[in-house]
């Protein structure tokens, strides 16, 4: 059945719903989307309540709705409620995948130009604490990654293959559907960063075949900064090593022992920001009212439109490259470095961001990139905000050119 498109009627419905979109032009959503009102009346509600009433107080009156995030999660990745732990962030949830992992002197890790600079240095521990090998499987040529240089790069040392599924400077994505039907074909572990895909792409883990999957709430799916969640796939739950155990990881325990809870809630900790974690929740059931097939269309049109008038006007380069591309948008000016880019857009209330070489290394590095200028689109922007981009930068060329 064809993805019915989401009407300019509702565009307009989803900015009214968005008091950020009436103040500026906001293509920073790889950076932290504007949240919808809903999201941000919950958390100041719940704020408001729990200083008039009490903490725990309030904690019991909405613990059917924070209980409710999980299973919210869970039908937004198809998956069981019992594989999602609620963590503050995406790195944090990639951290306790990565650093739980039995590593032994020799595993060896296979992972892809596209990695981010937090799990970059988490494999550099790693080959440091742990005398694991990575090996970097490249993109080709046409920026795609490379299939059969995974399976070239596979030994019987293989422990875990971790890729990055969008990276943060640069709009390709990795296949990693294909990549999980060679994890699983080998009996690999297979560890999936999926921040800047959940809320933009739809992301299924039973299709992924994915063992893990990291995840941040701030960036495509709305929801308030400080907020994420990890996926792991319950036949896999022992294998994951805890770094920190508190009270609310075990369902019991005595003076002599104690037993983990039987679900990814094991790897969650009982203190958090109870607010944040309702305003993830509403953030969540916000995307799926409007459907990810949805979302991920109308992204993908606008980015198209983005790339495509870059690219006619004379000064702009845009870096994106590959088969598959998403919602991030990449480019240089010539005669301006990033930051001036950035800083003169955001006078004109246009946010954008900057794309540093140390936050995509490995790429970075290969395509001889010092910064990007990054603007990232979502459902909620507009042709006539992309049009106003591309005028304004196009004035700033014609300024090197005067």
């Amino acid at each position: 059945m064809q993805t019915k498109l989401i009407s300019d009627q509702e565009v307009q419905q989803y900015r009214a719903e968005t008091k950020g979109t009436k103040e500026r032009i906001h293509f920073n959503n790889a950076g932290s989307s504007l949240p919808p009102d809903v999201v941000v009346d919950t958390v100041i509600s719940y704020l408001k309540e729990e200083a008039i009433y009490g903490g725990y107080e309030t904690e019991a009156k909405y613990s059917q709705q924070l209980n409710n995030t999980h299973s919210l999660i869970a039908r937004l990745i198809n998956t069981d409620e019992g594989e999602i732990a609620l963590v503050e962030n995406a790195s944090s949830a990639w951290g306790i995948a990565f650093n739980g992992i039995d590593f032994k002197p020799g595993d060896g890790v296979i992972i892809s130009e596209m990695e981010y600079v937090t799990n970059l240095i988490g494999y550099l521990n790693a080959e440091k604490t742990h005398g694991i090998k990575t090996k970097i499987v490249y993109n080709d040529e046409h920026g795609n990654f490379d299939l059969q240089g995974l399976k070239n790069a596979i030994t019987a040392k293989t422990k875990l293959i971790a890729v990055t599924h969008i990276a943060s400077t640069t709009g390709g994505m990795i296949p990693v559907v294909e990549i999980g039907k060679i994890a699983r074909k080998y009996n690999i572990l297979y560890l999936v960063d999926a921040c800047q895909s959940v809320g933009q792409v739809p992301v299924d883990v039973k299709e992924i075949d994915c063992d893990m999957l990291s995840v941040t709430g701030r960036k495509y799916l709305r929801a308030p900064r400080g907020t994420g969640f990890l996926y792991v796939r319950k036949q896999i739950l022992d294998k994951i090593k805890l770094s920190f155990i508190d009270g609310f990881a075990v369902k019991s325990v005595s003076l002599d022992e104690f037993k983990l809870k039987d679900d990814a809630r094991r790897f969650e900790l009982y203190e958090k920001n109870r607010a944040i974690t309702l305003g993830l929740s509403k953030a969540v059931e916000y995307a799926l009212n409007i459907g990810i097939d949805r979302i991920w269309q109308r992204i993908q049109q606008l980015a198209t439109l983005m790339r495509r008038q870059l690219n006619h006007i004379d000064g702009i380069t845009v870096h994106d490259i590959g088969d598959q591309q998403c919602g991030i948008v990449t480019f240089s000016v010539s005669g301006f470095e990033a930051p001036a880019i950035k800083a003169k857009l955001a006078e004109k209330q246009i946010n954008v961001s900057v794309g540093q070489a140390h936050s995509t290394l490995i790429f970075m590095n290969k395509h001889h990139l010092t910064s990007v200028v990054r603007a990232s689109v979502h459902y909620y922007n507009t042709e006539e905000e992309i049009l106003l981009l591309c005028n304004e930068l196009g004035l700033l060329l014609k300024t090197v050119i005067a």
